[in-house]
Order: C-alpha cells, then sequence, then structure tokens
C-alpha cells in the first residue's frame, strides 16, 4: 500500500534513475510502457507491477470484447480512442499473430427501446476519425451499421425474442485473446534496450523532486531540475529501493486515486468508487444457433449516455463457448481519500468469488432477448471490479488524464516532469488501450521527452 509523503526528513536517497516509471502493469501500463519503449528507444523505461504477473486484476477479468465505439458521447476521450484503439487492436493481433476473431455484434431493442436504437444508428453516422489517416478517410463514416427489424435480426440470430422489434448490427466488433496481447507487449518491453519489468515491486512512496530543494546525486544520469523520488519494495524485501523518475505515469487502475491522492492535500483528493461485475457460463438450450456477440440496450438514467454497464450480453469465446455478464454489483471501499499506510488496496479481491445468487437476476435479464434458455445452465463464472470516478446514478464520466508537476505552480526551469494519472479507465479500457498509450505518449510525454 502507498503511504504519504508527510516526513521529508524519512525520503531516502535515489539510487537508480530512469526516464519513464510506469506504475502497474495491466493492460493499459503495458501499453503505455511498450509505446515508450518504441517511441523512445535510447531513453529508460521501467515498469513496476506488484503481482507476479501482470494483467491480474482488471485486465484479466473482462469480456475480451473489442468494442466498436459506439456507445458514449461523439467528443468524449472514450469514443475517440475508443476508435483509435479498435483500429490499432486489429493491427497489432495481425502483426503479431495474437488470436482474435471479428464477429460483429447485435444490440437488440424492444419496442419500447426502438428510440435509442435509432439514436445508436443516428450517432454512428455522425462519428469521424479525430485524424484521418489520409484525405480518402476525411467525410467517410468510421463504424458502419445498420438497422435490422425483427424479422430480420432472427434471420442473423434465429434463438432470439419474439418481442425483439429491432436492432442494430454493428460488424466491426470482435473478441481478443487478451493474455496473449498483453503477453505480446510484455515481450515487447522485455526485448527494447531500455526497457525493464519490476514484478512483486509495490509502490510504497511517492514524493515530488526539485534539485533546488532535495538535490539527488545518481551516478551516470543527467542531473534533474525536478522529477519525482519514487520508493519501491520488491517481494518480501525489508528495505525500499528509492528510484529517480523524471516522468511517472501512474496506471495503477484500481489503486489509481491512492497513489495520486498521496501527493494531494486532504480536501483535494479525490474518491473512487467500485462496481463488481459478475460473469457466468453457459451451456444448455435456448442458445444453440448463437454466432455473434447479443447486447441488450443499457438500461440508461437521466440521458442516453447515463448508463452504469452495457448490460447483461452474450460474449463467446474464441473456442466459441457462451458467457453471459456482466452484471453491476456496487461495493463498500475502504476510504479512498484516506493517506493511512493501514488502508488496503486489496479489499475488492474479497469480493471476486463467484456467487450463485446473483444468477437468477442474470437469467432474468437474459430471457428478455433469449427467451429459450434456463436457469440450470448458468454457471458462476468469474468476478472482475470497475473503478468508478462517480457514484451509482452518477451520469457519464470520461477517462481522466491528470498532469501533477513537482512544483505546484507548473513547471520548472526548461524541465517538463509530469505524473500522468489514468484515473477511471473502465471498459472500454481493453479495446482503448494502444490508443490510450498513443495519447499520453504522444500527446502529453513527449514534451518532457524532447
Amino acid at each position: 500500500m502507498l503511504i504519504s509523503n508527510t516526513n521529508l526528513a524519512d525520503l531516502e536517497s535515489p539510487e537508480i534513475a530512469v526516464d519513464h516509471l510506469v506504475i502497474g502493469g495491466g493492460i493499459v501500463g503495458l501499453a503505455i510502457a511498450q509505446r515508450l519503449c518504441k517511441k523512445f528507444p535510447s531513453k529508460t523505461t521501467y515498469l513496476v507491477e506488484r503481482h507476479r504477473r501482470c494483467g491480474e486484476e482488471i485486465s484479466s477479468r473482462n469480456s475480451e470484447v473489442i468494442h466498436s465505439g459506439l456507445y458514449y458521447p461523439l467528443e468524449s476521450m472514450k469514443t475517440r480512442l475508443c476508435l483509435r484503439g479498435r483500429d490499432l487492436m486489429y493491427q497489432h493481433c495481425i502483426s503479431n499473430d495474437i488470436p482474435y476473431r471479428q464477429t460483429g455484434k447485435l444490440v437488440v431493442a424492444r419496442k419500447d427501446q426502438l428510440p435509442y436504437l435509432n439514436g445508436l444508428h443516428k450517432k454512428a453516422q455522425q462519428l469521424r476519425l479525430s485524424e484521418p489517416n489520409s484525405s480518402e478517410d476525411e467525410g467517410h463514416p468510421v463504424l458502419e451499421t445498420s438497422i435490422l427489424n425483427g424479422k430480420e435480426a432472427r434471420n442473423l440470430e434465429p434463438d432470439l425474442s419474439n418481442d425483439i422489434e429491432g436492432a442494430l448490427w454493428v460488424p466491426i466488433t470482435g473478441i481478443v485473446d487478451s493474455h496473449s496481447f498483453m503477453e505480446s507487449l510484455e515481450k515487447d518491453i522485455l526485448d527494447a534496450e531500455g526497457g525493464q519489468i519490476g514484478y512483486r515491486t509495490r509502490v510504497v512512496r511517492l514524493d515530488p523532486y526539485q534539485r533546488t530543494k532535495r538535490p539527488a546525486h545518481v551516478p551516470d544520469f543527467e542531473p534533474l531540475e525536478a522529477g519525482w523520488v519514487v520508493q519501491t519494495v520488491t517481494g518480501e524485501a525489508e528495505d525500499s529501493d528509492a528510484i529517480l523518475a523524471k516522468t511517472v505515469v501512474n496506471a495503477s487502475g484500481l489503486s489509481s486515486t491512492l497513489v495520486l491522492n498521496s501527493i494531494l492535500p486532504q480536501e483535494k483528493r479525490i474518491p473512487m468508487y467500485y462496481a463488481k461485475g459478475s460473469y457466468a457460463k453457459y451451456t444448455g438450450p435456448g442458445v444453440s444457433q448463437v454466432k455473434h456477440l447479443i447486447y441488450p440496450c443499457p438500461e440508461t438514467g437521466p440521458n442516453a449516455h447515463a448508463f452504469q454497464s452495457l448490460g447483461t450480453h452474450l460474449t463467446l469465446d474464441l473456442d466459441g463457448r457462451i458467457r453471459f455478464g456482466p452484471d453491476i454489483q456496487w461495493i463498500s471501499a475502504p476510504d479512498t481519500l484516506s493517506s493511512d499506510p493501514e488502508v488496503d488496496a486489496d479489499f475488492w479481491t474479497k469480493h471476486l468469488v463467484p456467487d450463485e445468487a446473483q444468477l437468477p437476476q442474470m437469467y432474468n435479464a437474459v430471457t428478455s432477448y433469449l427467451p429459450g434458455v434456463s436457469l440450470e445452465g448458468f454457471q458462476p463464472d468469474y468476478c472482475g471490479m470497475r473503478p468508478k470516478l462517480v457514484p451509482p446514478s452518477g451520469g457519464f464520466q470520461d477517462f481522466v488524464f491528470r498532469v501533477d508537476h513537482p512544483n505546484q505552480g507548473g513547471i520548472i526551469g526548461k524541465d517538463f516532469s509530469p505524473m500522468v494519472s489514468l484515473l477511471g479507465i473502465e471498459s472500454p479500457g481493453l479495446t482503448s488501450s494502444l490508443g490510450i498509450a498513443e495519447w499520453v505518449v504522444d500527446r502529453i510525454i513527449s514534451r518532457s521527452s524532447a
């Protein structure tokens, strides 16, 4: 657990220095570290992951869907980076022989949901690439969709309910082997000359560094005007190691606000909320002819973007097995505004036990569009956790990329030494990961690495 930096007298002198330190080895942290290694091959990029393997938290507990970029506000970062990340994901899978399949998706609607469905289709026609790759891209839709009536939808998926009166066909949606994807990013980092990954290494302290206030001498490293001193503990070691980093990327997912809040005064700390999502595997009647992903219309709140999840949908894995989920359950969490070293960053793990009590509710949700399924065919599979910046019914929340400086007044001298915190990175985080990495590295960090 990361602790506060109130006692500067206890700050250790850095023993090593790096250009880039990435905290968190989930999909997004791996993608950022991989892009840093590619863009700045002569610089050092060090990723620290507190588990024995990368991707042990959010990244290994999702639907493994390559999303289309359909659901979010037109100008949002979620839309922009999902569209870009989707294209980069397919390119990466093809170039690196990562298993994937472009299955296509049906968003299905009852009669009362048809206006929402038509709104999705209209929005899809308005989407444009923020930075077209060529003049041919300009003015062309980046998300092809088709409106189907109920009969046409059942021609694609005969098991659908007769109550389904319309569907949106989204052919570009797919599925990916997320573990193979992460392994490819991990390999790129380890193969890079300046790349390194520290496993079982947790951050226990983070402090802003200013050369004029606390000069640090690190052999073979050009002195910095400003940066960050990061103390880490590896394995069961009792002593910590101190690293001087020019740039820090806080991609720690479920712990992201805990890391950030350790450098903020109490009144400026950011709360985090946590939502559990459960998945059920299914073997039984009512799905024998399913070939595509099937999503119900999400239950929206105050506006069309104020949904808490995309509903209990049907996904396929690469072997054709069927899974339903996730549902959503808000859970109690420790005080994320605290800087108390006893706050348990792993509190959420006790909620990851699959719960059979959720199956009837999931069954009821699924029968609204697949009436032939049986409750007996549902079995608990696994659970995941989503970090949210807004509480239940809090409305739409975009991805947040926050930049902090060692000096509260901003940049010191010629050195741009940011700490970039990625907050509220939930769905479509997997699909957006390479787009997020491109945005963070090329638009934010490049200034400090030029």
